[in-house]
């Protein structure tokens, strides 16, 4: 699977000069405004994690991955870029694959595992600088859900990555609690945005416990492996 991240634009169909797609939020009613967003697609992300699984036999679940990440302070020098059809927003590559860089006779099964968890983390921060560049805004906190948000370890270097607060969902499945919301809107089961609202409530929250300088060391050693990824196919 992949990771989506959307920055609401209200009715304002903001046209991204960062790599970035415009799409509809959402519409309530045939004849209510439309809102808008901007959006940014990874193409691998849980999908790395199942390949940890299924492909290299790694680990037995997906489930098995934050424990034994835990298990080393850091990646170890390890950077792992999951191109495995390309690369998606914002860089839209086609020729990427796959690299895994920085490997040592003193690599463990553990480096590789928080290499790629630390892949997810640096690519959504990619999507979140870009849509900074399109739309003025700095981003405060990201509200995340999903499968992969039940990993603690992800959220909490996602956290780090950004330099903002990570805020999880209390239903992991917002896509669908957003459907069945406006089907609610539609019928007269709820009777405005407000009653959403009131519905609607953060989960944990994850706070960086980094500063400024790692966190430029580490999205230039991410940028490096990216550029060792191109041009391969």
């Amino acid at each position: 699977t992949g990771c989506f991240l959307l920055l609401y634009t209200g009715e304002d169909a903001c046209a991204s000069t960062h790599g970035l797609l415009t799409t509809v939020a959402f519409q309530l009613g045939a004849s209510g405004p439309c809102f808008y967003a901007l959006e940014g697609s990874v193409a691998v992300a849980g999908a790395a994690v199942s390949w940890l699984r299924d492909g290299l036999e790694l680990v037995s679940s997906a489930g098995e991955t934050e424990a034994l990440a835990s298990s080393v302070s850091d990646s170890g020098g390890v950077a792992f870029v999951p191109a495995f059809s390309g690369l998606f927003a914002p860089r839209w590559r086609s020729d990427a694959r796959g690299v895994c860089v920085g490997i040592t006779q003193y690599t463990k099964r553990a480096h590789i595992v928080r290499a790629v968890l630390e892949s997810v983390a640096f690519q959504a921060a990619d999507v979140v600088r870009a849509m900074q560049k399109d739309s003025g805004e700095t981003l405060r906190s990201l509200h995340v859900d999903g499968g992969m948000t039940a990993n603690a370890l992800l959220l909490q270097l996602q956290a780090d990555v950004l330099g903002v607060d990570v805020v999880r969902s209390e239903m992991p499945e917002v896509t669908a609690l957003g459907a069945a919301f406006a089907a609610a809107l539609a019928v007269g089961a709820m009777k405005s945005p407000e009653d959403i609202r009131r519905c609607n409530h953060d989960g944990t929250s994850f706070r960086s416990a980094r500063d400024d300088g790692w966190r430029a060391e580490r999205l230039s050693q991410w940028e490096d492996a990216v550029q060792r990824s191109l041009n391969l196919a």
